[in-house]
């Protein structure tokens, strides 16, 4: 079974930044996608970030392009969200997910993905 960890969440100052961890046991998941959703209270949950297994190939969601980047360290199986210039719109819970059979692509469909973590909370203040 996989577990995913994430760490790195907090109370930020609109215009700040912050650096989401997700630290994966169980497997070594360096083929496979990992993706960041969010979630606000009351909201559904939504894609921000993927990257493929192989080349990783980056996806982002409109609304964070250009202020997070999504990278990883498959030595560490450890996949990351650098947050920047964080707006109070980005307040949410910061879910990982690993999608473990997909190695060449990326996907934004959360019943794509196998795995998730318990999440981070993200809190950005005005």
């Amino acid at each position: 079974q996989v577990q995913l960890v994430e760490s790195g969440g907090g109370l930020v100052q609109a215009g700040g930044s912050l650096r989401l961890s997700c630290a994966a046991s169980g497997r070594t998941l360096s083929t496979s996608g990992m993706g960041w959703f969010r979630q606000a209270p009351g909201k559904e949950r939504e894609f921000v970030a993927a990257i493929s297994g192989t080349e990783r190939t980056t996806k982002y969601t409109d609304s964070v392009k250009e202020r997070f980047t999504i990278s990883r360290d498959n030595v560490k199986n450890t996949v990351y969200l650098q947050m920047n210039s964080l707006k109070p719109e980005d307040t949410a819970v910061y879910y990982c997910a690993a999608d473990v059979n997909r190695k060449f692509t990326v996907t934004t469909t959360t019943a794509e993905y196998d795995y998730w973590g318990q999440g981070t909370q993200v809190t950005v203040s005005s």
